[in-house]
């Protein structure tokens, strides 16, 4: 039997924020359970249920060190599922943080490529997480910035070794001012993290990570003009420090990390008067230099380095792949299909192994296979390499048919 008490005391209901809003005094209804009797018996009996619960092995017929590596090669998709098998895999399987650290404890090491995506008619952003081996959706915490923020302002940068993810700077939207932001969200702990401020607020700027290093550079500052300084995070201490200013002033269109090298294009811009400036930083000697005329003439879409080729998604021409070679400063197209479809720009590019991917809009994602063919020449005395792509398409989720990629990076775990 349970006792009901009618109060009519005034209770003050306070909003969080805001401590002199009160509700109306009202009757409340106070529920107070019964007290249970206490039996040692249960309980004695419970707890050695729950002991004979733990001791259980992970999977019958199996040690428990054999069936951990088994479990933790389930899918993630599957783990709700899963973890209703006993409390040891709910254990296991309820917990990202604990899965992905045991996981980066045996050495386990998966892609999942990560899209920063925005709603095209309410401008929200989110993540959405794309498990590359078993093709499946997932989310990850919100990220801790402010609401109205522009998606392509930020600088998004992983460093894939680390299963970390920095997200730098960007832009309020309503009022045109850059941020010094720095996050950093760590896979194997499933969380975010506020960093150190880069010592300028900049966005739309170029970033990449040399031998651990992250280094960025150029981007609009807080009056809106386009900035030469640069900059670089010690992975030691966590603190950012200048490096050598740019030759110009630019914010950046693409950048990529090629033969050791930053090199930073700013793209072109109606009507095409001029063609588009490139800056090449070496971090061995602290120096920018300008970028080849072939290859920022040739830069004419988002690039990705696979096995130190520089590779570029052309924004014309049916958006075909072209490789760039630097012995004649020039660009090849590269052979097989163009991209599928269902595709469409704008395009987040980024790699894994020997497959470029592509994000496009509503997140349809096409893999492409490049396979490296040999050399040919044209003259009978240069050689170049040959290159051919295979692509297949990985098909988006309805709820995505109004989300549009800003960036793309692959993180292992």
């Amino acid at each position: 039997m349970r006792r009901v008490r009618v109060s009519s005391h005034l209770s003050p209901v306070h909003k969080l924020g805001d401590s002199q809003m009160k509700l109306t005094p009202k009757f409340r209804l106070a529920v107070t359970p019964s007290p249970l009797p206490f039996f040692p018996a249960l309980a004695t009996s419970k707890v050695s249920e729950e002991a004979a619960a733990e001791s259980l092995p992970l999977i019958p017929g199996l040690p428990d060190d054999v069936a951990l590596n088994c479990l933790l090669r389930l899918p993630v998709a599957s783990h709700v599922s899963c973890r209703l098998v006993c409390r040891r895999w709910h254990r296991l399987l309820a917990n990202k943080e604990c899965f992905f650290s045991q996981r980066k404890a045996l050495g386990f090491s998966d892609p999942w490529l990560f899209t920063l995506a925005f709603h095209r008619c309410t401008g929200k952003i989110q993540w959405q997480v794309l498990d590359l081996t078993h093709l499946s959706w997932h989310t990850i915490p919100a990220m801790p910035c402010r609401d109205r923020v522009c998606p392509r302002g930020f600088g998004c940068i992983a460093i894939p070794p680390d299963g970390t993810l920095l997200v730098c700077g960007g832009l309020v939207s309503d009022m045109d001012c850059p941020l010094h932001l720095v996050l950093k969200y760590e896979i194997h702990r499933n969380r975010w993290t506020v960093m150190s401020r880069m010592l300028t607020a900049r966005s739309f700027f170029a970033g990449g990570v040399i031998d651990g290093r992250v280094y960025v550079a150029g981007g609009y500052s807080t009056d809106q003009f386009e900035l030469d300084s640069a900059e670089a995070l010690d992975p030691v201490n966590g603190n950012w420090c200048p490096i050598a200013r740019m030759g110009m002033n630019m914010a950046s269109y693409d950048s990529a990390v090629f033969d050791g090298r930053l090199h930073v294009i700013e793209g072109c811009v109606w009507p095409f008067v001029s063609f588009p400036r490139g800056q090449v930083y070496d971090p061995k000697i602290n120096i920018w230099e300008t970028m080849p005329p072939g290859m920022r003439e040739g830069w004419t879409g988002s690039s990705v380095v696979i096995s130190g080729h520089l590779f570029v998604i052309c924004e014309l021409e049916r958006m075909r792949l072209k490789v760039y070679d630097p012995e004649s400063d020039s660009w090849d197209t590269v052979d097989g299909a163009s991209m599928p479809d269902r595709i469409h720009k704008p395009l987040s590019v980024t790699s894994i192994g020997s497959k470029i991917v592509v994000v496009g809009r509503e997140l349809h994602v096409a893999i492409g296979q490049v396979d490296d063919e040999g050399f040919y020449s044209t003259d009978g005395r240069t050689k170049k390499h040959k290159f051919a792509v295979r692509w297949r398409e990985v098909d988006a989720l309805l709820e995505f048919s109004d989300l549009t990629p800003s960036s793309a990076q692959v993180l292992y775990a």
